[in-house]
Parts: C-alpha cells; structure tokens; sequence
C-alpha cells in the first residue's frame, strides 16, 4: 500500500525475451508512436485508431513494437478523457470556464505533441518508453 508521501512511478517495461530489438521492430514501435499524428488530420479519431491498429497487428509478432503501440494508446486514451472533463468544465460554467480550461488545453496539445515525438525517437532507439502520467486501460 502506497503511503500519501510515495510517489508514483510508471510501470517498467516488459523485459525483452527475444533478444536485441530487431531494426524493423523498432520501426514499427516509432510508427505505433507516431501514427498518433494522424489525429491531427482525421479530427481526432486517429490518435486512438492509429496505435490501436498497430498493436492488434504486431502483437503478437513483434513483442517490442506491440508495448509501445499499446503504450501509445493508453496515452492517447488518457489525453482524450482529460479532454472530455476540459470540455464538459468549459460547457457547465457555460463559457466562463474556458478562461482556465482553454489555456490547459493548449498546454495539453504542446505536451502531446512533444511527449509523442520524444516516445518515437526513443522507440527507434530501442528504448521502451513511458509516458507520464498514464492511465494504463489496455492491458
């Protein structure tokens, strides 16, 4: 049990039972990342389909690339949700609540963007990466 003064971390990342990461692994982990971009063009829906995809697909062949699209997803679920209680705020304060959840929105969309372009370069390291402050729904 957690005490009020622990912090949390970030679960690790499975440990890799096949060996070094083969370079077509880590290309497909950096676009399990990166087709979360597709959002920015489908209105939004891409953020969740795209790793979605690539982790049903990969799975189970490709056991590197199929944690990071997962752990793509999971932010990217996250992400979605905040957005929801940013929007909900926005609509019960009937406009005045933008004042602040406006702002916070931005921010959220700067940090998305550089938390995604950090996680891609880092899966096409090798290097599972973990975002903060995620939920982890898909398991």
């Amino acid at each position: 049990m957690m005490s009020e003064f622990e912090t949390y971390t970030a679960p690790p990342p499975p440990p890799s039972s096949t060996g070094p990461v083969s370079a077509e692994e880590k290309q497909w982990a950096m676009f399990g990342h990166l087709s979360t971009l597709l959002g920015l063009f489908t209105g939004g829906i891409g953020n969740i389909v795209g790793p979605l995809v690539i982790w049903l697909v990969k799975k189970d062949t490709m056991p590197f690339a199929g944690d990071q699209a997962k752990e793509a997803l999971n932010f990217n679920i996250t992400l979605l949700l905040i957005g929801v209680v940013l929007l909900v705020l926005t609509l019960v304060t009937f406009g005045i609540g933008a004042i602040v959840t406006m702002p916070l929105g931005l921010l959220l969309c700067v940090a998305w963007l550089v938390l995604t372009i950090i996680a891609a370069m880092k899966a096409n390291e090798g290097v599972a990466y973990r975002y903060p402050f995620t939920l982890r729904l898909v398991k």
